[in-house]
């Protein structure tokens, strides 16, 4: 048995809290299968968002013609652009670990960790099998994985995760998508515009069912020119042959009392690839929780009170497998948190009030705070305005489509934004500023020098406009 003070389990966000501990004297031992760095580094935001720049630059030689310029492609290293992405992010995961290893105060242990107690924890596989570690302090932080739907057939087809996707050299013809969420976006919008004829299946009735619902209706119609795409349908059924991968769905009501329309005509679409992009699961069932006191919910993620602690005295859980939010930047404000409350004098709860989020597809979709369906649901009072990108010098110039969609309550304090359009990923963070570190209502936006003619200005001018009450249930 090996005591150290701080123990972390993973090597995402969690490392953050890790090196606090280890700057203040502690020993701390981390735990990590594989790969170090997080699934943001190694099967997620990075290396998608690496891939997915490569793709916007090609969709804009793509439009030069609508600008009078004559530009065409000749060639596309797609295989050298996918090496080049995953020996970018293996170098940086190699570099973590180097440090990690280097250091006198971590210790770091490879292999899977599974709970022998609230305070114990065994390494399971890897180089460091059989070893047992006992902390003071405890962090889980061990994430999430994708979630495989139980749909009839799949484990006899060869299907595509968004890990495998991530790291696919060979550009497929056709691609079916079973999802409709931001990894299904991302990801169709990277292939198809490398030219892979994507379709996409998602049960909800609009992609990006998270997103506000006027962004999200805008955001499906756009995809719906780009590539087939099958709102509304459960996937039932798929299956292979002959190298084409066929996928059978049928109608799906969506609520309370809903389900698959048993009555209705299945669609059937087939491809030479098929990625299932429907959700992600978090990783306790791997870490042998049933020998503590945490508690997890229905669906898996662990139970935490406003401060991140867990139901187990000393042991705390950050980031994606507490389910609060699925978002790096998430996980790195927890951490944060946690850093404090566990060395600070005093503990401070999370605030998750301007949590932001983006969608780097094509369109960009971005937003914070509340959504319009959100506040009908709660029968709060609040109005809204939108304002168009081309109704602005920058965005006319860009042959731009798009919105910001401004919400606030009757007093003027901003309960949300929504933008679909360019650069939504960056024209959120005003918005989120200002409900974070400003008054929190207009006045931060409307009398904020805006450069003109910027893009920001439509932002500005969406919560300058003439803003139309909701409507909300009584």
């Amino acid at each position: 048995m090996q005591e150290f003070d701080f123990l972390v389990i993973g090597t995402g966000s969690g490392l953050d809290v890790a090196n606090v501990a280890a700057n203040q004297g502690q020993s701390v031992a981390i735990v990590e299968k594989g790969r170090v760095g997080g699934t943001c580094l190694n099967r997620g935001c990075i290396p998608s968002k690496q891939l997915l720049y490569h793709a916007d630059v090609l969709e804009t030689i793509e439009r030069a013609g609508e600008f009078g310029i004559e530009a065409s492609v000749d060639d596309v290293a797609f295989a050298d652009i996918v090496e080049e992405v995953t020996e970018d992010v293996h170098g940086d995961a190699e570099s973590i670990r180097r440090g990690l290893e280097s250091s006198e105060r971590h210790e770091l242990f490879d292999g899977e960790a599974r709970f022998v107690d609230d305070h114990t924890v065994e390494v399971h596989g890897g180089d460091d099998d059989g070893a047992r570690l006992r902390a003071d302090v405890i962090l889980v932080a061990a994430g999430t994985r994708p979630a495989i739907p139980p749909i009839d057939g799949i484990e006899d087809v060869d299907y595509l995760t968004s890990t495998d996707a991530l790291t696919l050299t060979e550009r497929p013809d056709s691609l079916v998508v079973v999802g409709g969420g931001y990894i299904a976006a991302e990801l169709g919008h990277f292939f198809g515009t490398f030219g892979t004829d994507v379709t996409i299946v998602g049960r909800r009735p609009a992609l990006l069912p998270d997103a506000d619902e006027e962004v999200a209706e805008a955001f499906t119609e756009r995809y719906a020119d780009r590539f087939e795409v099958h709102t509304g349908h459960e996937v039932t059924s798929v299956s292979e042959s002959e190298g084409a991968i066929t996928v059978e769905a049928r109608e799906y009501e969506y609520g309370e009392d809903g389900g698959i329309v048993a009555d209705a005509e299945p669609v059937r679409v087939t491809g030479d690839e098929l990625l299932v992009a429907a959700g992600r699961r978090p990783n306790t069932d791997t870490l042998a929780l049933e020998n503590t006191s945490i508690e997890t919910d229905d669906q898996g993620f662990v139970e935490t009170d406003e401060y991140l602690r867990t139901d187990a005295d000393g042991v705390w859980a950050l980031g994606d497998i507490v389910g609060e939010y699925l978002l790096k930047h998430n996980a790195n404000h927890e951490a944060r948190a946690v850093a404090r409350n566990v060395f600070g004098d005093e503990l401070t709860p999370v605030d998750y009030s301007a949590m932001p989020y983006a969608v780097f597809a094509s369109p960009e979709v971005a937003g914070v705070g509340a959504t319009e369906s959100a506040l009908q649901q709660a029968d709060r009072e609040y109005a809204t305005n939108t304002y168009a990108f081309a109704d602005t010098a920058r965005g006319d110039a860009m042959h731009a489509d798009g919105f910001v969609k401004a919400i606030i309550d009757l007093d003027g304090e901003i309960l949300g934004c929504h933008i679909v359009g360019p650069d939504a990923s960056t024209l959120i963070q005003e918005v989120v500023t200002a409900m974070t570190v400003g008054s929190g209502t207009v006045q931060d936006i409307r009398e904020s020098i805006h450069i003109h003619p910027a893009l920001p200005e439509v932002v500005q001018r969406a919560f300058s406009g003439q803003f139309t009450r909701g409507s909300h249930s009584h």
